[in-house]
């Protein structure tokens, strides 16, 4: 993570608008680290930031809860429930709009808490546009034929 922050300081310090993304946020895991990410991201120098609840499609769900079991066992049930409650009693759900987000309780209360501390930490700025001036534009190896 500090390598992370060190990349975006020297982003901002090369004046180029860096933003953050919290991902995966894992409900009874690493969800209690969102007002801390975005604090440092903003210490960083990030002009924006926002979070994704933890996403697990297809053979991802067997592999994560299998990791959850070897280094959270005392944990890992708690964890595997928090993510059912923000997914309708599953591990996933598709649905466009809500599996980035989830849905229900546990899902609304991290979504406030981001927006909360992406608010408090100034981490809500308007994009600003990219200068592509610097940029050429085409495909330099044409120029071979």
């Amino acid at each position: 993570p500090s390598r992370r922050l060190d990349t975006v300081r020297a982003l901002t310090d090369a004046g180029i608008p860096t933003s953050v993304l919290m991902a995966p946020v894992i409900p009874g895991l690493t969800d209690h680290e969102i007002e801390k990410v975005m604090e440092a991201a903003a210490h960083a120098g990030a002009t924006r930031a926002g979070g994704v609840l933890i996403r697990l499609p297809h053979e991802i769900k067997g592999l994560f809860e299998e990791w959850l079991r070897a280094h959270f066992p005392d944990r890992a049930d708690k964890v595997l429930n928090h993510i059912r409650e923000c997914r309708g009693g599953k591990l996933y759900n598709a649905e466009f709009g809500s599996r980035m987000r989830g849905t229900g309780v546990y899902a609304d209360l991290i979504q406030n808490r981001l927006k909360m501390a992406v608010k408090r930490y100034g981490l809500d700025k308007p994009g600003q546009p990219l200068d592509s001036r610097q940029f050429r534009g085409g495909d330099p190896q044409m120029s071979l034929f």
